[in-house]
């Protein structure tokens, strides 16, 4: 993970503490250009699904967020999930999308 930036690294640590806090396999968290940290993990109800990045992104959307800088998931995956990156791309293109294991190791960067 010494290849991200302190902000970045940031992220990495939150999605990781939403996921191990909640129990829940995926784990998020998107950066605004204000700096404000926005966190999730996946969603999985009978009327509901989302993955952990489209819920950090909806976090941020229903705070009133209208651009991204960079966001970071949490998954025993081995690539972000296409909804996920189509709802960061939705507010902002070209924003890292850093994937880290649930050790916290960097496996990836996609960008959305």
């Amino acid at each position: 993970m010494s290849d991200l930036d302190p902000e970045d690294l940031k992220l990495v640590t939150l999605a990781r503490s939403a996921r191990g806090r909640t129990g829940a396999p995926e784990g998020a968290a998107v950066r605004d250009t204000d700096g404000r940290t926005y966190l999730a993990v996946n969603v999985d109800l009978p009327s509901l699904q989302l993955s952990a990045l489209q819920a950090a992104v909806a976090a941020a959307v229903s705070s009133g967020v209208t651009a991204l800088e960079a966001a970071a998931v949490v998954s025993d995956t081995d690539a972000v999930e296409q909804a996920g990156l189509a709802a960061v791309r939705d507010l902002t293109t070209g924003v890292p999308v850093h994937l880290a294991a649930p050790d916290g190791a960097l496996r990836t960067t996609a960008t959305a």
